[in-house]
């Protein structure tokens, strides 16, 4: 019997063909593997051949990367030459849809274009401790997506680390009594350090500012001068609308007074009564957190603290509410951009 010749494909005709909706998810042209070995956050997605886009790739997989995300909290996205900011913006559109503005904020981040924003604006030599966005906020984003334009010469790495192995290695007395409790935080704006109320409510009309804060469940109160100081009681651990886990999900470290680097620390406390200073937290009942509280919660996320370098084109896409994220101090220049999408609220927890 003779066997039928079969027209031959070729790789370009593949890639020629991937802008008429062509599943490129096959195992012989994407490799989806563990970062790591024995990691199981970020899988890493990467092409084994060139000319793979990632926006008409993401297109066709979208129940791929959406039951990987959840199962492995983040995915690197690797080597599929990303070109520029509105590519990545066009891949968070297509797997996300519309980015959300960055509103009451508590990073100095500056607008790149559309809702793409620079990642922090602090100084280079600063480490910015784990924290997932907003989980002090009312409403935050469910996910959040970097996009590594130049890595740092040295350093600049963006570590993560997942939330439901924090919760799970919190000494579980700590855990209750936090649930129990829930955290204050205590911020304040106007008095020379830290950012300013117009730029984390984006307003300059104080009565939008307290409009948005009875909506979202925010005590404030305006001193002299135009300062304001604003106190909210949120969760500390919370349940992830898809997957039913709980996970680790606040800022009750990031914001306390003592997580800051030791000459930052010391300068605040020189110049402000405790009541006073930018940012500080508490047990919901106003009473202080212990001391080794804090040091075992830090002490947690330093064990569970993943680090990667990042290249150049890196899009890294999380979970905002199964993983955490910081960044490492860095040696020469570093332009990291990032964007957010999918907005949940507490009340819907």
């Amino acid at each position: 019997m003779k066997i039928p010749d079969y027209p031959k494909i070729s790789l370009n005709q593949i890639r020629s063909k991937r802008r008429q909706g062509v599943n490129l998810s096959n195992a012989e042209l994407i490799k989806v593997i563990p970062l790591l070995r024995e990691k199981s956050l970020p899988l890493l997605l990467q092409p084994i051949v060139e000319g793979i886009n990632l926006v008409t790739w993401t297109a066709s997989n979208q129940e791929l990367i959406a039951k990987n995300l959840l199962k492995h909290g983040g995915i690197l996205f690797r080597n599929f030459q990303v070109r520029d900011v509105a590519e990545f913006e066009k891949f968070i559109q297509t797997v996300s849809g519309n980015l959300l503005e960055y509103r009451d904020r508590s990073s100095p981040r500056s607008l790149i274009q559309g809702n793409i924003y620079t990642s922090t604006d602090y100084p280079a030599n600063q480490t910015i401790f784990l924290h997932s966005e907003n989980s002090y906020a009312a409403t935050w984003p469910l996910k959040i997506f970097f996009y590594c334009v130049t890595p740092a010469q040295h350093g600049g790495e963006t570590p993560i680390a997942d939330t439901r192995k924090l919760y799970q290695r919190i000494d579980s007395k700590i855990c209750d009594r936090f649930i129990e409790k829930g955290v204050m935080y205590v911020r304040n704006f106007g008095d020379g350090f830290g950012l300013p109320w117009q730029t984390v409510f984006q307003t300059t009309n104080p009565a939008e500012v307290e409009t948005f804060c009875r909506h979202n469940g925010i005590e404030f109160e305006w001193k002299e001068g135009n300062r304001l100081r604003t106190r909210q009681i949120r969760q500390v651990v919370a349940t992830h609308p898809q997957t039913g886990e709980q996970v680790w999900f606040n800022h009750a470290v990031f914001f306390h007074v003592s997580t800051l680097e030791p000459n930052i620390r010391k300068s605040l406390l020189a110049e402000f009564q405790e009541e006073d200073l930018p940012h500080n937290t508490y047990y919901g009942d106003g009473s202080p957190i212990e001391k080794t509280v804090l040091d075992e919660i830090r002490a947690v996320y330093q064990q569970e603290t993943i680090i990667f370098p990042w290249q150049a084109g890196d899009i890294l896409m999380l979970d905002n509410m199964l993983a955490a994220h910081g960044r490492m101090p860095f040696v020469g220049h570093r332009k990291v951009v990032v964007g957010m999408a999918e907005q949940f609220s507490s009340k819907d927890i």
